[in-house]
Parts: C-alpha cells; structure tokens; sequence
C-alpha cells in the first residue's frame, strides 16, 4: 500500500490525452511480441496505446473476427454498440463502426452518441431477443468500449453474444485467434469504411439510457424508495452512468443527487488507488476516499466504476462496505422478499467469494452454485432463471427481475447501487446493519485480496498451479479439507488453486487484465487467524514462482 493512495491525484499522475490517443493510431504492434497480440482476459481485450497492447490496428482485426465469428455462428441480426468514458474508448468505437458498416452489418449505436454501460447494452440484447428462438440468426449481439475499471491509459473491447453477457473462452479464444491472424497478416483481409465516409443514415440509433432507465420498475421497488424518501447519493466516478443516474432521478422522481457529475478523461478528481495509480474501482477504500467523506450527507451514497458494471455502497455508519458483506446482504434480501422467483433458482457466487454467503444460502435453503472468476459462468442460469442471482467478489452482480425473468447477463452496478437504497427503504435498516446481524448469526468474517505485481511468465505459472502444489495437511492450525483447482459448482478450471478448511480459505490467481496476481484470503476466527492464513498462502505462492 502506498502512503499517497487515497489522496487526490497531482498533475503528475495524469495521463496526456492527445499523446494515448496519437499513440492508438500512430503505433504499430508487433503479432512476434505476446505483449501486443489480442488476448482476451476475463472481460475483454484490454490494454494501451502506448505499450502497443491496443492499438487501431488490434480493434480494425478484433472487429473483423467478431464480424467472421458472427458469420460461422449464424448471426445476422443487429450489433449493439457502446462505448465507457475511457480516452481510447471513441477512437476504438470508430474503427469497430467502421469494419462493421464495411461487413454489411446492421449497427445500432446510442442515439445521443452518448456512453453506454455495460448493463444498459447487455439490456438491450436481451430485450430486442426476449422472444426469439435461441436457434434465430436474427437475434442481436453487441460490443461494448471499455476497460472497466482500469486506469485511464487503458482501452477494452468486450464482445457480448446474443446471450447478452460476455463471451465465453471457445468464443474469446477464437476470436482472438483470428484477429492475430489478421495483424499478421498486413490486415489485408480486413474490410473497411473510413470514418469520414460513413453514410449515417446506415446506422441505427438506440436509446439505451431511456429504454434501461424506464424498465427499472420491473426489477427494483422504485416506489418503496420514493415513498421511504431515501436521501442518495450516486458517484459515477467519471463514468458511463453519470447521465443516466440523472434521468433515474427525474423520470421515478426519486431523491437522488448526482454528487460528482464530472467527465474527463484524465479522471484528475480520483483519489489514487492502493498503487498510486487512478483506478475507478468502487470496491476500493483508496478510490472511494473522497465519497467516503461524505458518508454523513447521505443515507445511501455510491459509486459506479467506467462502465457501471461495478458497485460501492457507502453507508453513514460503516462507511465504503466490503463487497462480500453487501452481496450477503443483498442474497439475503432479495430470497426474502421476491415471492416470484423460482423455489429452485439457485444462489451463485464465484470461489473467492466470502465464506458468509454460503452460510446465507444454506439458510435460506437454496442451492449454492460456486463458480470460477468471471461472470460469463452465470449466464446460463440468469438466462434461464435457474440462477437467481449471480455475484463476485469484486463488486459485479446481477440478479432476476421481480416475475423471475432475465434482467441483464452482465454485471449491473446501478441495479446493486439501486438495491441498497431498496434495502433501506424496506427494512429501515442500512446494508451494514444488516450485515452486522448476519455475522451475530454466521460468525465473523475477516476478509481481504491482496494484489501483488507479477510478470506474464509468473501469471502462466501460477494459473497451472494444482492440489499437488500443497504438501501440507493443516493451515493456521487447521486440517485442510479440500484443495481445488476446479469449481465445485460446474468443474471448470479456476486458474488458479484455493485451499480450504473448515473456518477459513485462500487463493491464488493471477489477474487478467493487468501484471498482478491476486492472493484472496478469508477467516471466520478473525483478524489474527487471517493473517496467518496469508503468511502460509504467501509461501505457497512464493514457491510456486520460485521467489
């Protein structure tokens, strides 16, 4: 942890827009060096213009192979396209436009030539495909602009299929695959329309904000947090959702402020994150410090990341929560109070998922459906409502409208944001209370993920590691009841390797979408036993990368 993080950022910090943006399209990578080939992490192709890890010469190849992996797919309806709030995002948007006027495809971008959220996109796959068959090759799909929370150097492209949620590996690695190819080859069979010859009249324009907006009735009690008149305050942090927690305001007359509405690309009104950089990550202390001072103007304040798809929920009396602590509570809820959601639909969480949610569930009776790091692993069941609700431990989640149908298949930020000042209203309770009764009655939950820097070569390493890697039979004085490197909840490989025993847990895996790895590690006996749960899991780790 550095000693700036949680201080304003100083111009030093900032990124120079016009040399990102001149880098995207002035440098060229090279297919030879992995660090600037198309590699597809957990949400996306991410990287910057100026390590030559997104260029314009990725997103013209990436663009053609999603329009190639469409066409072997099928796929010929209608491409939702959006963009976050990242410096990279517009130019990326542009070169997408323009293979996919090029390719004949029927583009639909928003109609304000606005931001769009992630959750507002995977919304409107969703609807335009509610009553098509799923065999139907005119059913929609969409990409999506963004680097999620990442710095503001960064770029992302996320390709959404027809299932509204982000692609899984089968269609990541082959798109990624063919997009190489591409670059490799000159680009020479990528098709393409310049920009200052687009014919706009050819291109479809979408309301995503009033369409997402004016459908939220149908998945959040808007008018128990009218009548309650709970104060809240909604941070975008400079992101996508800044205009449309606006519109939610007005249109459901609901008392909302919009406490930071500030859009800039150098995001120079962040406070630094645990590493001094600008991150827009709402889970974190360091980034959310200056809205965690207003945690006494509020009753519910929070914060969004650059696409939305991520939560914080700041409360007067806990301040910035936990995001385990608010999905227990949001499980713990949501089971309680929507009568029409199927008896069978299970609660889904990923493995580093706090250890409280599993309790919750076996409470509530509910089938607990634990999955590896990723969202994509919930799209199935959120899609056919054998998934009730679906979250990770970074913040994302999703959950089932009030009839027990599909909402979104990504992770929505402004719905959980949403669902906390439901809580409030409903119960009379903040969030944080009520998580402070869920510990009275599970135990308590010392948590913590811990980010370290890692090399490519120490990531691949670390994300073969297997149950063999662990020798010991006990950690922090307990017997070890299981070794994974499998999901209970599907057999998916995790990446990774979590180690358990009946009070506590860790794990290890490396990021992917920057040079780290993440160390999780929770305890169910306190601060003490979770320090040394880390101390063990931090040798495990050490000897795997042969430190």
């Amino acid at each position: 942890m550095s000693s700036r993080a949680g201080l304003p950022a100083e111009e030093s910090d900032l990124i120079d827009v016009d040399e990102l943006i001149a880098a995207y399209y002035d440098r060229v990578p090279n297919p030879d060096v992995p660090s600037e080939r198309v590699v597809f992490g957990t949400s996306g192709h991410r990287g910057s213009s100026l390590t030559k890890s997104f260029n314009e010469n990725h997103i013209l190849a990436t663009t053609q192979a999603i329009v190639d992996y469409r066409a072997a797919q099928g796929i010929t309806g209608p491409l939702f396209l959006g963009r976050d709030t990242h410096a990279l995002s517009l130019p990326a948007e542009r070169s997408a436009i323009e293979v996919l006027l090029a390719n004949g495809v029927d583009v639909r971008v928003d109609a304000r030539d606005s931001w769009v959220p992630t959750p507002a996109l995977s919304h409107a796959i969703l609807t335009y495909n509610r009553d098509r068959a799923a065999d139907d090759p005119g059913r929609a799909d969409g990409i999506v602009v963004t680097p999620s929370h990442n710095p503001p150097r960064d770029g992302g492209f996320k390709y959404n299929p027809p299932h509204g949620g982000p692609a899984d590996t089968d269609a990541t690695g082959w798109i990624a695959d063919r997009a190489n190819q591409l670059i490799a080859g000159g680009l020479a069979e990528v098709r393409r329309e310049r920009f200052a010859d687009v014919d706009w009249d050819a291109i479809t324009g979408y309301d995503f904000r009033d369409a997402y907006v004016r459908d939220l009735p149908s998945i959040i009690d808007i008018e128990a947090i009218r009548r309650a008149g709970v104060r809240i305050g909604a941070d975008p942090l400079g992101g996508a959702s800044v205009e449309y927690w606006s519109l939610i305001a007005e249109m459901h007359d609901i008392d909302l402020t919009v406490v930071n509405p500030e859009v800039d690309p150098t995001w120079r009104f962040m406070t630094l994150d645990w590493d001094e950089k600008i991150r827009m990550d709402p889970s974190s202390p360091s980034a959310m410090a200056s809205l965690v001072a207003k945690k006494g103007d509020y009753d519910i304040l929070t914060g969004n990341d650059a696409d939305a798809d991520r939560h914080g929920i700041v409360t007067p009396d806990a301040g910035l929560m936990n995001p385990n602590h608010f999905l227990a509570v949001a499980i713990d809820y949501l089971f309680s109070h929507r009568e029409h959601w199927p008896r069978e639909a299970a609660v889904g969480k990923t493995l580093v998922s706090s250890m409280i949610i599993d309790r919750v569930a076996e409470s509530l009776g509910r089938r607990l459906l634990e999955v590896p790091v990723g969202f994509k692993w919930f799209v199935p069941g959120l899609l056919d409502g054998s998934v009730a609700f679906g979250g990770e431990e970074s913040a994302g989640a999703s959950f089932l409208r009030h009839d027990g149908s599909v909402w979104s298949t990504d992770k929505d930020g402004i719905l959980l944001c949403l669902l906390a000042a439901e809580i409030l209203a409903v119960t009379g309770k903040t969030p944080s209370q009520r998580y402070a009764e869920l510990e009275d009655a599970f135990g308590s939950s010392a948590y913590q993920r811990v980010d370290a820097p890692a090399t490519p070569e120490q990531k691949a390493t670390l994300g073969k590691l297997s149950p063999e890697s662990v020798t010991a039979t006990t950690l922090a004085g307990e017997d070890i009841i299981a070794k994974l490197s499998h999901a209970p909840g599907n057999g998916a490989a995790i990446g990774g390797l979590k180690v358990q025993t009946p009070h506590a847990w860790f794990a290890a895996r490396p990021s992917g979408t920057e040079d780290v790895y993440k160390l999780y590690a929770e305890s169910l006996r306190g601060p003490e036993h979770l320090a040394a749960v880390q101390a063990e899991a931090r040798a495990v780790v050490s000897a795997a990368l042969g430190d």
